[in-house]
């Protein structure tokens, strides 16, 4: 608790959606002035007419997106643990090895080879290899968390994952993690609905990539700064 008040993993929550709001309002004051610069469109949207909820519709609207969930989270979310665990697998260790059976594996290949990359802003390999299937739902890197650490040894069965990464990851890398979903595209989706809508793969392509850079660069300074206040 923060004061006695607030609980701190709420506090936390918090403090990111106001970073994602101030960050937004940020880079479309940027835009406007930079890129649509002496440019205006009509923005015409229309209000429906608020009423008081009837009981029925609203039910009807909590079970259809509990729905839509479920079949994500059956589609999207399980395909990609059950590739992670595939990868995570194999190919197994060799005869006599003396690591663990991950670092020969896909998956071991492909955090190790994204590493040196995400070195600078805290991030080990198995964070490296969680963000690849997070691309297409932010949801899949903490499944694909448990599975690598589960995988790798970690004694999961005896201890959450949050208190498996608390032992494992210093407190900059967790506060280098939380900038990164404030910034990163963690839904392919959202751009491919971009797509859709400009009719053209320019406005999707620049959003990744500058978000990938606000990520980064986000990720970047909190971790050096965590790292100079000794976190």
């Amino acid at each position: 608790m923060v004061a006695g008040i607030i609980n701190l993993q709420g506090l936390v929550l918090f403090s990111l959606y106001l970073a994602g709001i101030v960050s937004a309002f940020t880079v479309a004051f940027v835009f406007r002035t930079i890129v649509w610069r002496g440019k205006s469109e009509p923005f015409i949207m229309e209000l429906p007419s608020y009423k008081l909820p009837m009981p029925r519709s609203v039910i009807l609207g909590v079970a259809q997106r509990g729905l839509m969930f479920f079949r994500r989270a059956g589609t999207i979310i399980l395909s990609m643990m059950i590739l992670i665990w595939f990868l995570s697998t194999f190919p197994g260790a060799p005869e006599g090895a003396a690591d663990a059976a991950i670092n020969y594996s896909f998956a071991g290949m492909i955090g190790h080879a994204l590493e040196p990359l995400l070195a600078p802003i805290g991030f080990n390999w198995q964070i490296g290899l969680a963000l690849v299937p997070g691309l297409a739902a932010r949801e899949v890197a903490v499944g694909a968390l448990a599975t690598v650490y589960a995988i790798g040894g970690s004694a999961l069965d005896d201890a959450s994952l949050g208190a498996t990464l608390a032992g494992q990851w210093p407190v900059a890398t967790a506060l280098s993690l939380l900038a990164w979903y404030v910034f990163a595209p963690q839904c392919l989706p959202t751009l491919a609905v971009v797509r859709r809508e400009t009719n053209s793969w320019r406005w999707p392509v620049l959003m990744f990539v500058y978000m990938m850079a606000l990520a980064y660069g986000a990720s970047f300074v909190v971790y050096r700064t965590a790292l100079m206040l000794g976190a």
